[in-house]
């Protein structure tokens, strides 16, 4: 065999490795590169429900320390979690918090949705994301599943299931996050 007929060889098999791990990535994104605390937040795309469904993403909330909420209305622990988010929202939200609730309900719901959030007497800011982009982009095994996301962009907090966010370890994290916000922020 010719030193060409090697190299032609190593090449090949270099090529077939690169396919394959090109289709691995694809097919097994999820797995190989799962969405965790550390990790940099995925996109976020959902729509606001005021008149003008503006789309929305995570650049909308720079330099903030965010609390992703992907929620549903017909999801019961949802509705439970609620008014703990509400709290944490009017203690925190003047210091930089960004409490964003992203709907999943499908699409035409969203008078519901917003009368929903009337009746909870939520402040904080709900969009809504009927593709469920947003459940894809975070891997969300069920809902709620609830994202802290710190002023840099990293997944500092993942919770799945419903929690009491006005406890004080949770307080006390965004307490921790928001810290004191200098000029170069």
């Amino acid at each position: 065999m010719t030193a060409r007929q090697q190299w032609t060889i190593v090449l090949g098999i270099v090529a077939l490795l690169a396919v394959l791990l090109a289709a691995a990535t694809h097919y097994l994104g999820d797995e190989l590169f799962p969405v965790s605390v550390g990790s940099t937040a995925p996109p976020l795309s959902a729509t606001t429900l005021d008149g003008t469904k503006r789309a929305k993403s995570l650049d909308d909330y720079k330099g903030k320390v965010v609390l992703l909420n992907v929620w549903a209305t017909w999801c019961e622990p949802c509705k439970v979690e609620m008014p703990s988010i509400e709290k944490l929202h009017r203690e925190f939200g003047p210091q930089g918090l960004a409490v964003v609730a992203v709907s999943v309900d499908d699409a035409g719901t969203e008078a519901h949705i917003r009368e929903f959030a009337k009746e909870l007497g939520l402040t904080f800011e709900i969009l809504h994301d009927p593709t469920r982009t947003t459940s894809t982009n975070y891997q969300i095994t069920g809902y709620p599943e609830t994202f802290v996301i710190g002023r840099e962009g990293t997944i500092r907090k993942k919770v799945i299931g419903a929690a009491d966010w006005s406890s004080e370890a949770n307080r006390a994290l965004i307490r921790e996050l928001l810290g004191p916000v200098t000029a170069s922020r």
